[in-house]
């Protein structure tokens, strides 16, 4: 009976409780109301990685995080910084951004999280940049504030040669012929060598003109330098080849056994008498002084007035300058490739990069005891400084090192082959201009149908030869160390002959264009179009023959130039077998440097 009345009453207590809660409760309850949780800002912002590559684009960075005392938040990432952007929680680079280690190490980039409350939290992340071997500069052993690079001669000799073509092509030798500054054969040759082999005495104040640069005097280059010290045969020491042929036991030349070969077409000349120690005329010097004097026999032909195309009717359209001549060949254009590869090319590959000559010099203390560099980073510095890259020239695009920029499309307009790189207001031939050859690489890369990369290729090998260099300075370079260096110098001079060799090719391609519209007798035919492309492929030919470490034998030399002749063939009945002739010359350069088929067709 009691067990009866127990389960009653509890039944009881939870009908009374049901019916309370369901009312709502009593009023006179004392439990209290719900209470929402405070939203709270988050407190952090985190990113799994933090380090970015110089130089890359639209690379990812990392992932985003927030720190937040709300676990059940969600969050949302933003930056206003125009160099990065956020897709969800990753962080990448801009697809136009990139940093030069260079110039910052690292950067600083605003992140704001915002909850799902509309709470927020900015935080500054600080993004490192990785260093890369992309800058032509390394630190000296002897000195850790300063740079052990050093190449002013090499920058000087391309300025020589730039200011030369300017003087002869932009007006310069026109103007002091017409105004009688120049009167006579002898006053032109004269002028001309003053670029080609200046009177010392003269160096001071030899003003910079054929740019607007840092440099306003060849002084601030360099201290005095002759292009004809230089050129191949002149500077013999070592050379593989004798290019001014034999000399007696006087030391003067006998004429005897000239290397130098390439060129059929010699003006007449008094005999050559061995004990006057002059330079025999078939050789490279010779070859820069008779293109001279028929520069100046041109000028000297009719002084003040008008030369026009052998045959042609004396009208505007048929003008020719002093620097062209009446068989096809641009002077101007003979003269500065040639001596771009006589001087430049020559000194590069049979001197400072030839392991047994400039790689065989001393790396264990400062060059002449004083410098602060070794003598055999010098020499290194030396065949770069004429391949004639700007130190940062990966970070140039093809059409800027070609100077090819006119619109927003093609690139930087303040980079259109030179480039502010310190932003001091001023152009810096040693460091911001390109030069040569560097400038013909990047002009085949970018014409080229199945990709090439002349441009990288050559300036990555350069940097890793001379950071081994600069790594080992102090002590002799090891045979494990000197071999990986041939391996750099071998792939930055064969680099170097491809680019030369691909620009032959574009200018046989040129000229058999030319000759075709000369055989239509096309409206846009034009004489000094096909003068100036042929000139181009001969100048650039002719100095094949100096790089000890060709590709291309003696005898594909000697036949590719007996196939180019020495001026272009015009008359209309021989053309079809002078264009005949070029493509078997293509086809050499072609088979010898191994290019594909289809950029031989295009370049």
């Amino acid at each position: 009976m009691m067990e009866f009345k127990r389960k009653a009453l509890a039944i009881a207590v939870m009908v009374a409780t049901s019916t309370l809660t369901a009312c709502g409760g009593s009023s006179s309850s004392s439990d209290p109301d719900p209470v929402t949780p405070e939203n709270k800002a988050p407190t952090a912002v985190t990113l799994t990685a933090n380090t970015v590559e110089e130089n890359a684009m639209g690379v990812e960075v990392g992932t985003l995080a927030a720190t937040d005392a709300d676990s059940g938040d969600t969050h949302t990432f933003t930056t206003d910084n125009a160099s990065f952007v956020i897709d969800g929680t990753t962080l990448s680079l801009a697809a136009d951004a990139s940093f030069d280690f260079e110039k910052m190490a690292s950067v600083d980039v605003d992140v704001t999280v915002t909850d799902n409350g509309g709470l927020s939290h900015t935080e500054t992340l600080t993004i490192n940049v990785t260093d890369l071997l992309d800058y032509y500069d390394f630190v000296s052993e002897f000195d850790a504030e300063k740079s052990s690079v050093s190449y002013s001669g090499q920058t000087a000799r391309h300025a020589l040669i730039a200011e030369l073509k300017n003087y002869i092509g932009n007006g310069g030798l026109q103007s002091d012929v017409d105004n009688g500054e120049l009167s006579s054969k002898e006053e032109i040759v004269a002028k001309l060598n003053s670029f080609y082999d200046r009177d010392e005495n003269a160096w001071d104040g030899f003003a910079v003109t054929f740019t607007d640069a840092k440099q306003k005097f060849f002084s601030e280059i360099s201290s005095y330098k002759s292009l004809k010290d230089k050129v191949a045969g002149n500077d013999a020491s070592g050379q593989h080849a004798l290019w001014n042929g034999e000399s007696n036991e006087a030391g003067q030349y006998t004429g005897e056994n000239i290397a130098f070969t390439g060129w059929s077409t010699w003006d007449d000349a008094p005999a050559h008498v061995p004990a006057d120690g002059v330079i025999p005329q078939k050789t490279p010097h010779g070859l820069v002084q008779q293109f001279f004097s028929q520069i100046a026999d041109n000028a000297m032909e009719n002084p003040g007035g008008k030369r026009y195309i052998h045959g042609a009717e004396q009208i505007e359209a048929n003008e020719i300058p002093v620097f062209v001549n009446y068989d096809g060949t641009d002077l101007n254009q003979l003269i500065q490739k040639f001596l771009l590869m006589a001087v430049t090319y020559s000194q590069a590959t049979d001197d400072y990069l030839d392991e047994n000559k400039g790689l065989a010099t001393d790396n264990t203390g400062r060059d002449k005891g004083e410098k602060d560099y070794t003598k055999l980073e010098h020499q290194f510095d030396e065949g770069f400084g004429y391949f004639g890259a700007a130190r940062n020239y990966l970070d140039y695009s093809d059409n800027e090192i070609a100077g090819k920029v006119k619109t927003e499309e093609d690139g930087r307009a303040d980079w259109n082959g030179k480039h502010d790189t310190d932003g001091d207001g001023e152009i810096d031939l040693f460091s911001e201009f390109n030069f040569g050859a560097s400038v013909n690489a990047a002009k085949r890369d970018r014409g080229s149908e199945v990709q090439t990369d002349f441009t990288k290729e050559a300036m990555d090998a350069f940097l890793a030869g001379r950071k081994l260099i600069n790594d080992a300075a102090g002590t002799e370079l090891t045979t494990e160390q000197m071999a990986e260096l041939l391996e750099y110098r071998d792939a930055a001079v064969l680099t170097w002959e491809k680019a030369i060799a691909a620009t032959v090719v574009h200018y046989i391609n040129d000229l058999r264009g030319d000759l075709d519209k000369l055989k239509a007798g096309a409206d846009d035919y034009s004489f000094t179009d096909l003068a100036k492309h042929f000139s181009e492929m001969k100048g650039f030919a002719l100095g094949l023959q100096f790089n000890p470490y060709s590709k291309i034998t003696d005898e594909q030399f000697v036949e590719i130039n007996t196939l180019f002749k020495d001026a272009p063939v015009t008359e209309l009945s021989e053309i079809d077998e002078y264009q005949s002739d070029l493509v078997k010359a293509r086809d050499i350069l072609q088979a010898a440097l191994e290019f594909d088929a289809d950029n031989v067709e295009n370049w």
